[in-house]
C-alpha cells in the first residue's frame, strides 16, 4: 500500500463520511456472513442512505464537483455512479443480490472518489474554493445509536 493521502482540511469531513460509507459496505458483508435476514440489512441501508448518503451526495454535487465542472470526465463518472447507486437503492426485488450489488458499487465508488477524484479536486481548487467548501460543509453527526437493530454485532 502507498502512503496515506494528506487531505486538505476543507475536504476532510467528506473523506470521513466516505469512511462511514465503507463501514456500511462492511456491515452489509457482515450481515450476510452472519446469515441476517436481508430485509433487516436493507432497512439499515435505506436508513443510512436517507440520513447520510443523500446529504453527502448533495454536498459533493453542490460544492465539490463544480471545482472541476460537470463536463470533466471524473465528475461525469462520479455523477453517473451517484445516479446508479440511487437507482439501486430504489429497487426491491431479490434483496440478497441487490445488497451485494449496492455493497460492491458503493465500495468502488468511494475508493474512486478518495484515490482519484478528490486528489484531482485538491490539486485544482483555489484557496477560495476550499474555504467555501469548509464554510458550507462540516463534519456530519453520524450516530449509529439512531439505529437500534445493530445486526452486524449479532
Amino acid at each position: 500500500m502507498g502512503k496515506p493521502i494528506k487531505r486538505h482540511e476543507a475536504l476532510q469531513p467528506l473523506s470521513r463520511e466516505h469512511h462511514y460509507g465503507l463501514l456500511l459496505c462492511w456491515k452489509i458483508r457482515q450481515g450476510f456472513k452472519l446469515n441476517i435476514d436481508p430485509d433487516r440489512i436493507k432497512a439499515y441501508a435505506d436508513w443510512f442512505k436517507l440520513n447520510y448518503l443523500d446529504p453527502h451526495f448533495q454536498a459533493e454535487e453542490e460544492y465539490i464537483f463544480p471545482i472541476l465542472g460537470n463536463n470533466h470526465d471524473l465528475v461525469k463518472r462520479a455523477l453517473e455512479e451517484h445516479r446508479r447507486l440511487e437507482n439501486l437503492f430504489e429497487q426491491g426485488s431479490d434483496l440478497h443480490k441487490l445488497l451485494k450489488k449496492i455493497e460492491k458499487e458503493l465500495d468502488l465508488h468511494i475508493k474512486f472518489e478518495e484515490r482519484v477524484l478528490f486528489n484531482e479536486i485538491q490539486k485544482t481548487a483555489s484557496s477560495e474554493q476550499l474555504e467555501e467548501i469548509k464554510k458550507h460543509h462540516e463534519d456530519g453527526n453520524f450516530c449509529e445509536d439512531d439505529w437500534k437493530d445493530q445486526f452486524w454485532l449479532a
